[in-house]
């Protein structure tokens, strides 16, 4: 596509993500249009293109995908539809940036992947994990330089307030109908150390509790069964014999903790999330704060890069389809290993 030529975008799901990123970066972009939206229902539709300046709404995400004057989908709905939007959107021509989860299962991922390999000349985009973009480029350097030695251990801990109250009503991260296999964070979290390590564990194993059986369904207006962990220790082994341990919790009241930890033979990168603070202690020397050089320190680009990519033909980095698959075989992985009491589930 000619860097000249116009770019119109329907949206389907004006969620938050959607609102605060996506819609005002997209508009930000020269040469580039939101001609009309599709929320869940025609009243939220007309407010958030009455917010925007957004020419039309649709009743229904499938007018968007058939609308023949549309060139590109973004996708922000919850993950249940993912696939299916994306899908259809393919094969109708458009090209696809979908929100993070990629899909409810790696099932649905696969289908995604197989949809955009018999279309080559469009792009498909997942969202990235965006909370270390600032220190990716640091941390994937000092991995390829080899300063800390033999890698031995890395770890992911995520705590969060929100299963802890049992009288809560059922948010969509722990409706299954709407996010499936994916359990609170843990992809988007997984997500960063698949950039860092540009690896899969090949065998994965987890143990969790679902505390409040059943929580109230206020759309619905009924009890659900809650069938998502509401808490998930997890770990994973790699061919080398590197060790992944992680906590994935929603029963942690207070500040809670937010960090990375890469451990090697000579020396421990750890992320600190809550204080933005990377730290680096080698064998014989103390812990110091590494600060990124201002060249290789990543920000939100995702929808100017889904642009780029449309319109010169790059691939897709952050994050393809294809990584958007790896990190949903962790999820399904993971998920089986609790389904099974803990046993070791193959990846």
């Amino acid at each position: 596509m000619s860097s000249l030529e116009k770019i119109r975008v329907g949206i389907v799901g004006a969620g938050t993500n959607t609102k605060l990123k996506h819609i005002p970066g997209l508009q930000a972009i020269d040469g580039v249009s939101v001609d009309v939206v599709c929320n869940r229902s025609e009243e939220s539709s007309q407010k958030a293109a009455d917010a925007f300046g957004i020419p039309r709404v649709a009743k229904h995400w499938k007018a968007v995908v058939a609308d023949e004057s549309i060139d590109a989908i973004c996708i922000g709905t919850w993950p249940y539809l993912h696939a299916e939007i994306s899908i259809a959107a393919l094969k109708a021509g458009k090209h696809v940036l979908t929100e993070a989860r990629m899909a409810m299962n790696a099932l649905e991922g696969q289908a995604m992947v197989d949809a955009f390999w018999e279309c080559p000349d469009l792009v498909a985009q997942v969202v990235p994990s965006p909370f270390t973009f600032k220190w990716d480029a640091t941390i994937m350097a000092i991995l390829d330089s080899g300063e800390l030695g033999d890698l031995r251990e890395i770890r992911s801990i995520k705590t969060l307030p929100m299963n802890v109250d049992a009288e809560a009503l059922l948010n969509w991260r722990q409706n299954f109908e709407y996010s499936g296999n994916n359990t609170m964070m843990l992809g988007i979290y997984y997500e960063v150390i698949q950039r860092w390590l540009r690896r899969q564990p090949s065998r994965v194993c987890a143990h969790g509790r679902i505390f409040s059986e059943k929580r109230f369904n206020l759309e619905a207006g009924r009890e659900q069964e809650v069938r998502i962990p509401e808490t998930l220790t997890y770990a994973g082994v790699y061919e080398d014999g590197l060790q992944l341990t992680g906590l994935m919790t929603g029963m942690e009241l207070g500040s809670g903790r937010d960090e990375y930890a890469i451990c090697g033979s000579k020396g421990t990168l750890r992320l600190d999330l809550q204080t933005g603070t990377l730290y680096r202690t080698l064998i014989g020397e103390s812990e110091m704060v590494i600060e990124p050089k201002s060249e290789t320190i990543g920000s939100w680009n995702v929808e100017a890069d889904f642009i780029e990519s449309i319109r010169s033909g790059s691939p897709v980095s952050l994050t393809s389809f294809e990584d958007g698959l790896s990190y949903m075989k962790f999820t399904d992985a993971v998920r089986a290993s609790f389904d099974a009491g803990g046993a070791w589930q193959p990846l």
